[in-house]
């Protein structure tokens, strides 16, 4: 392990992202921040900085432990940052919100019968 490196390096090893270019695209977007700052995908990484990264509708706050250039088993790249305890329940609440919203939906598409009365209350053909 190194004192530091790039972050699009880091977030590969760490398994946030399956390649470096797709790590680098996020740092380049700015959906990752380094200590309430954006970044570009050479900046380096220590062990003590904080981390926001945004996936899609989820966002990891992590504080880094560890850096490491090499994306070894899940086990280890776990090792390299912990997440703070707010951004865990803002996760599991979110996720929980998602599940609960899943359920309220139809299951599948209406079938024949189901368009014809949907048309028929609508008032079109």
């Amino acid at each position: 392990m190194t004192d530091e490196v790039r972050i699009d390096k880091w977030l590969w090893a760490a398994r946030f992202f399956k390649t470096r270019s797709l790590a680098q695209q996020a740092v380049k977007g700015g959906h990752v921040e380094i200590n309430g700052h954006g970044c570009k995908p050479a900046r380096g990484i220590v062990a003590g900085d904080r981390l926001r990264i945004t996936r899609g509708e989820v966002v990891f706050e992590i504080l880094v432990d560890a850096v490491s250039e090499r994306r070894g088993p899940a086990t280890e790249a776990q090792q390299l940052y912990t997440e703070t305890e707010e951004s865990a329940q803002r996760r599991a609440r979110r996720a929980e919100e998602r599940r609960l919203g899943q359920q309220a939906g139809p299951s599948r598409r209406p079938d024949k019968r189901q368009r014809r009365r949907i048309r028929s209350f609508s008032g079109k053909s």
